[in-house]
């Protein structure tokens, strides 16, 4: 590993460091920076070098489920107005609703941080 420690034109980040890897280990560093959505591999290396590791967390199971969220609260929206101007609620809007419950218990079941318990 080599350390320069000369700072041209101010930067803020003035010290250096370099170190050499197999084509393999380039590869793997490589495949783990695709995982994590990264070009950059100075960022990379900088963040596993003084964390230690990096954790990227995949957020479309909760995402999913905000998205069933919201088609429950237009739902609900929607039939509130209907109610406001006729008085009346009809079987099918409770049924609108309770399917909307179920995609999102369909959802939180089915979520990859649930233990499998097969």
């Amino acid at each position: 590993m080599t350390v320069s420690n000369n700072n041209p034109s101010g930067l803020s980040r003035p010290v250096q460091i370099k170190f050499r890897v197999t084509e393999s280990e380039r590869e793997m560093i490589c495949a783990k920076m695709r995982l994590l959505k990264t070009n950059n591999l100075a960022v990379y290396m900088r963040k596993i070098a003084i964390n230690g590791y990096v954790v990227n967390v995949d957020y479309s199971d909760l995402k999913a489920v905000a998205y069933e969220m919201q088609r429950i609260g237009v739902n609900i929206n929607q039939i509130a107005k209907r109610v406001n101007s006729t008085s009346r609620i009809y079987e099918q809007d409770f049924v609108i609703i309770k399917q909307g419950i179920g995609s999102i218990w369909q959802l939180l079941r089915s979520s990859p941080s649930k233990p499998d318990w097969r």
